[in-house]
């Protein structure tokens, strides 16, 4: 319907309920049909009539869509209402003392009042639950377990009940808590624990599960995750809680599962105090800042209202990029997650290139190096050793001996965890860059400290990429031995990890992450390919 259409719908409608509930209410108190025709009825029915109408357009009832109507919309009912009959017993208390009628039919209001509110606000719900099962009959609606019946949990259901267009239907919880088990929440009920999830699945028809909870721990999370990859079934997560809270997305902004959250370990946290008073207000210079590494660290130490930033590499596209993006935020004021006032300075120049690196180094004067400039591929420097060696041990001695010239009072260096015990070229080209910097530790005012990487996920080294390349051009998925197993770490993990180290270094250490329960390579294969 159309405004005017639904506009004299609910006129005509709303006058029949009011007609209706005061003779209704004269016969179910005189039980007399007599007291129709009297004028006392009539009066009533003629005042209350135009007083309901009157105050309905002031509260704008005819103007509402009630497709979605909610709590407040029933308040404005009863206050509408309410105030039409105490206008109508108003007049009828004036006409008992005008001697135009004999008293005030406080029953037959009252109850007649209780009638108008049950009509018309039925009459309002039912047409936003018809509006919701037309729409909802006319669309797929895929069936969805909700892991979680918390706060979170609920909010996604009511969000998901409230969507114009449905296309997932909430059908049942999963909680641990065994206090909730077979209570029911907007009106879904909670089935079980999140170790039946595959007999649930099978039991209500599932199409797809959502994890909401934000706040899980890491081996929670895996564990649910592995009954998730064995099924037939679409697997979604609700954003971090940080994130939420943030603005920067909402609770019902699901992602998709992604291999990071197999990990067998909670994220590391960070010690806010003890970075901050290494980098609020500092210069630092960050090499190879094109890169997966380099950038993130960047992004990170942002955080931290550094006074200047310098991105070096040797890479102009990347270069541009990095610069683009940190010079947006820290020009958007309103952010959250970026400071503004932070002088970003794009530089190219080459590591092996000492002289520019002493130049750069010398006009700004940086606090704190960063050095994540360095080939990482094993089996590309395999075939290319002598690059490797200029690039990651001499490259690394002129960015260190640079800094030491200039006076920078903190260096650190991104090693891996492949220069223990080394038993390839890039491992190798590591080890003696960390023997360099400890070396020069000795005799330097520059502390020089190391950090050691595992595998980090989504980096350019990563197998992750390959993995998820090979499945797009229709596999197969290569994996080097069925018993390889490796340490994995996020990106925005070995990020904070360095500086974490850096707020930490005395000089000379070399930094490792504890990293938990290592991974099989073939199962973190299988599992990207059932989440693909």
């Amino acid at each position: 319907m159309n405004y005017q259409r639904r506009m004299v719908f609910l006129i005509v409608l709303d006058s029949l309920i009011v007609i209706s509930s005061i003779y209704l209410s004269f016969f179910i108190i005189f039980s007399d049909t007599s007291i129709f025709k009297s004028g006392t009825a009539i009066l009533t029915t003629f005042i209350l009539l135009i007083s309901h109408l009157f105050f309905a357009y002031l509260f704008r009832l005819y103007h509402k869509a009630w497709e979605y109507a909610s709590v407040q919309e029933s308040v404005v009912i009863v206050q509408s209402i309410t105030l039409a009959f105490v206008v109508a017993i108003a007049v009828q208390q004036t006409s008992v003392l005008l001697n135009i009628t004999n008293q005030v039919y406080w029953q037959v209001m009252i109850q007649a009042w209780m009638i108008n509110i049950l009509f018309v606000g039925a009459s309002r719900f039912s047409w936003r639950i018809l509006h919701g099962r037309i729409s909802r009959s006319n669309q797929y609606q895929r069936r969805a377990l909700i892991i979680g019946a918390g706060e979170t949990g609920t909010t996604v259901v009511r969000d998901l009940l409230n969507m114009d267009e449905q296309t997932m239907k909430p059908i049942c919880y999963v909680d641990d808590d065994a206090s909730m088990r077979n209570l029911q929440i907007h009106g879904l009920p909670v089935v079980g624990n999140s170790s039946q999830i595959v007999e649930i699945v099978e039991k209500y028809r599932i199409d797809q599960i959502i994890i909401a909870i934000p706040s899980l721990r890491n081996e929670k999370l895996r564990a649910i995750l592995e009954q998730c990859t064995d099924l037939k079934v679409k697997t979604v997560i609700i954003p971090k809680m940080e994130d939420v809270l943030l603005g920067k997305v909402s609770v019902s902004a699901f992602r998709d599962v992604q291999p990071e959250d197999l990990l067998g370990r909670n994220p590391i946290e960070l010690d806010i105090n003890s970075i901050s008073g290494k980098i609020d207000g500092k210069t630092i210079l960050v090499t190879g800042a094109g890169g997966s590494i380099g950038s993130e660290i960047c992004r990170q130490i942002c955080q931290f209202k550094p006074k200047k930033v310098i991105i070096l590499g040797h890479g102009e596209n990347s270069i541009y990029d990095i610069n683009k993006e940190l010079t947006q935020c820290t020009q958007n004021r309103d952010s959250t997650q970026c400071k503004s006032d932070i002088e970003i300075v794009p530089v190219i120049a080459d590591v092996q290139d000492y002289n520019r690196l002493l130049e750069v180094m010398n006009e700004h004067k940086p606090n704190v190096v960063y050095h994540a400039a360095a080939h990482k591929h094993v089996p590309l420097m395999e075939q290319n050793p002598k690059e490797s060696i200029k690039n990651n041990v001499i490259g690394t001695k002129n960015v260190a001996t640079a800094a030491d010239a200039a006076g920078v009072s903190e260096f650190v260096f991104i090693s891996t965890d492949k220069a223990v015990n080394p038993t390839n070229v890039m491992g190798s080209s590591k080890r003696i860059a960390e023997m360099v910097i400890q070396e020069l530790n000795k005799s330097s005012k520059t502390k020089f400290v190391a950090v050691r990487f595992g595998n980090v996920l989504g980096s350019r080294g990563s197998v992750i990429p390959l993995f998820k390349q090979q499945i797009s051009d229709g596999g197969p998925v290569t994996v080097t031995h069925p018993e390889m197993t490796r340490y994995f770490m996020t990106i925005p993990e070995a990020s904070k990890l360095v500086i974490q180290a850096g707020a930490l270094a005395r000089g000379g250490e070399i930094f490792v992450l504890d990293m938990g329960e290592p991974v099989k390579i073939l199962d973190l294969a299988k599992n990207i390919i059932k989440l693909s």
